[in-house]
């Protein structure tokens, strides 16, 4: 069975890495890997497959940063002309990216099986470009792999039909469980000068955040007043260019309560997020590791996709209002330990995620060809 496998970001690098892992080991199994470009710096892609050890993609489509509709467009065309050359089977598109959409449009219309990793999440905010390319991915796929049961739930409500749904775990779980041997010898505390909990972790990439200046300003000076400890702010490239044309980039330099560094490392990440007081983001992929990591979580969005988290009380929804970080965070920050620490349910799956994932494939494609 070939399959093409598309990605072009961080978090897809991550939770596609199991899966090719585990397809390298599978007779049955050829995996090409379509990189789109869509995290076009090294710091921010080529990295991440050296730290995964995964091969080389088989072509990376250079694509590059622009508005949404320019950015898909250009995906379409190129992985149009890809999938021509190379003739899967099955188009595998990870997540909720642009690279996600572009490869479902184009497989779907070339009459190539599509398989979603990652399917059935739902925040409800069609504000959110993640949102819309999930819901219109998950619609045109074959092969739907639901990560939570709430997923399953999401997709059947929206008549989805029930036997191309799998509730498999998550992958990214899958690279999790995988990796966090690694995370004891990581340095990276060593290399900040901080010690375990005397810090808390901020990241912030999401347009809603990221090109709303009060937004941004809001959280700029809710981490600058707490300074109970130590913020260690990885600061994505584009977050950077959007703090220095509101301004706020020097003033964050100039503050010794925070520690700005470049984009962590995976393993980097999960060091800084295991040893943190609390954790500050608006990413989906950190709200899982995470609670994972038993660490105390602040969204910085109106809504997420992850509603498990905040059932299990991990995760705590706070809008871009300065009062309303500090407020929230002092309450945590107060608490005696980490409450946390206790917590034994995990939705996310048992760690087999991408083994159910490769069965199913193969599984399929037999009964498609008998």
């Amino acid at each position: 069975m070939k399959c093409a496998l598309i990605l072009g970001t961080r978090p897809q690098i991550i939770k596609s890495a199991p899966i090719i892992h585990a397809a390298s080991k599978c007779s049955e199994m050829q995996i090409d890997i379509i990189h789109t470009g869509q995290h076009y710096d090294y710091e921010m892609s080529k990295r991440f497959f050296d730290e995964m050890n995964l091969p080389e993609p088989v072509t990376n489509l250079g694509v590059g940063s622009g508005s949404h509709g320019w950015q898909t467009g250009e995906m379409v065309m190129r992985i149009e002309r890809c999938l021509q050359s190379l003739k899967p089977d099955t188009v595998i598109v990870p997540g909720d990216t642009n690279s996600t959409l572009a490869g479902a449009l184009v497989a779907v219309k070339m009459h190539l099986k599509v398989a979603h990793v990652e399917a059935g999440a739902r925040s409800y905010d069609m504000r959110m470009p993640e949102e819309i390319n999930r819901r219109l991915t998950d619609h045109c796929s074959d092969l739907l792999f639901a990560v939570t049961e709430n997923c399953a739930k999401n997709l059947k409500n929206e008549g989805i039909t029930t036997n191309w749904i799998y509730q498999t775990g998550d992958t990214m779980y899958d690279a999790f469980l995988q990796h966090l041997p690694y995370v004891n010898t990581d340095d990276i505390l060593e290399k900040i000068g901080l010690k375990g909990q005397e810090y808390a972790v901020l990241t912030i990439h999401r347009p809603e955040n990221t090109d709303s200046h009060e937004n941004l300003t809001n959280i700029v000076e809710a981490m600058m007043s707490l300074d109970e400890l130590k913020i260690v702010f990885p600061v994505h490239p584009r977050t950077r260019n959007k703090l220095s044309e509101a301004g706020l980039l020097k003033k964050l330099e100039k503050n010794r309560n925070i520690v700005l560094i470049p984009p962590a490392k995976y393993h980097e990440m999960l060091k800084l997020t295991k040893h943190a007081r609390l954790i500050f983001t608006d990413s989906g992929g950190l709200q899982k590791e995470a609670f994972w990591l038993c660490t105390s979580c602040l969204t910085l969005r109106e809504n997420t996709e992850w509603t498990e988290t905040l059932e299990l009380s991990a995760n705590v929804l706070v809008r871009a209002k300065k009062d309303e970080i500090t407020k929230k965070a002092r309450e945590i920050l107060s608490q005696e330990g980490n409450a946390q620490k206790n917590r034994t349910i995990n939705p996310f799956g048992d760690g087999k995620a991408s083994e159910k994932i490769l069965r199913i494939l193969v599984n399929r494609e037999k009964l498609n060809k008998s």
